[in-house]
Formats: C-alpha cells, sequence, structure tokens
C-alpha cells in the first residue's frame, strides 16, 4: 500500500486538499493555523536549504518546518 503524500513532498506551485494528521498533538496547532481538512493548500517555495517552507492556505502565506508539513496528509 503506498504511503499518503503530505504537504512536505509537494513541489513548488503545486497545490492539494488536505485530508489529515498524523501527529495528534501537532494536528492541534496546525488546525489553529487554518490547516483544517478539506482546505486547499498551496506550494510556495522552500527555504534555500529547503527547511522551512512557505505555504498558502485560505489567503494566508505561513511558514512551516519539514517535520511539521511531514504530518499533513494530502490527497493526490
Amino acid at each position: 500500500m503506498a504511503r499518503p503524500k503530505s504537504v512536505a513532498s509537494m513541489k513548488p506551485g503545486e497545490t492539494a486538499v488536505i485530508s489529515g494528521f498524523t501527529d495528534e498533538e501537532l494536528s492541534i496547532k496546525l488546525l489553529e493555523m487554518g490547516f483544517l481538512p478539506g482546505t486547499v493548500v498551496r506550494f510556495n517555495f522552500s527555504a534555500p536549504f529547503g527547511d522551512p517552507i512557505c505555504v498558502n492556505i485560505s489567503g494566508f502565506d505561513l511558514s512551516l518546518r519539514l517535520d511539521e508539513a511531514c504530518t499533513i496528509s494530502i490527497l493526490d
């Protein structure tokens, strides 16, 4: 069975729909930031060394560490 994709696996310019989270504790913080299941997330860019990344969600640009982005599951 294929591993679910995450926000961390996205490329600049890609959009995806959030399907859930893999870390229950961190999901509370992410939900408060607006990462709600069913919401479209757009990958903007990553920092020169790849971490952190910048994403757009609900019209807001947010910065995430890769370890946080790995916990946000997305639909293909």
